[in-house]
């Protein structure tokens, strides 16, 4: 029996897809050492909660759970919606974007600790809104 394209994995948006995953880790990890070379106190703290410091690992962590997270409904999009799967997904991050930098703001920490931890938020989501998607070609 011969193979069929529909059987073959589409091995380039698959591969655009892992490193997107991958830029989306390293993105807000390079945004993190940045503010912590220039002296930011990632030290934070929500109402009713002891302070903590947020370190590389959970901006690792979380970064890499939220671009997988991304990817599976990306392709769960894309068997449902067909077409529209990347317009929906897009408009879809952009919100859940914007609403991640509630708890950012709303928790005590500095100035320089809620912007360096916004834009590793808005840099994991510009990185996956730029290479998730299949491109139109």
């Amino acid at each position: 029996m011969g193979t069929t394209a529909a059987s073959v994995p589409h091995t380039p948006s698959v591969r655009r897809r892992a490193l997107g995953v991958a830029a989306a880790v390293l993105a807000p990890v390079l945004v993190w050492i940045v503010g912590a070379l220039a002296g930011v106190d990632y030290t934070v703290e929500n109402p009713g909660q002891p302070a903590f410091v947020v370190g590389l690992a959970p901006v690792v962590l979380f970064s890499l759970v939220s671009a997988l997270v991304g990817w599976v409904g990306l392709v769960v999009l894309e068997r449902i919606a067909g077409r529209r799967a990347g317009i929906i997904w897009t408009a879809l991050a952009v919100v859940l974007a914007l609403l991640s930098l509630v708890p950012v703001f709303a928790a005590e920490a500095t100035v320089g600790a809620k912007v360096a931890l916004g834009a590793t938020h808005l840099a994991v989501a510009a990185v996956l809104i730029a290479l998730l998607p299949a491109r139109r070609g």
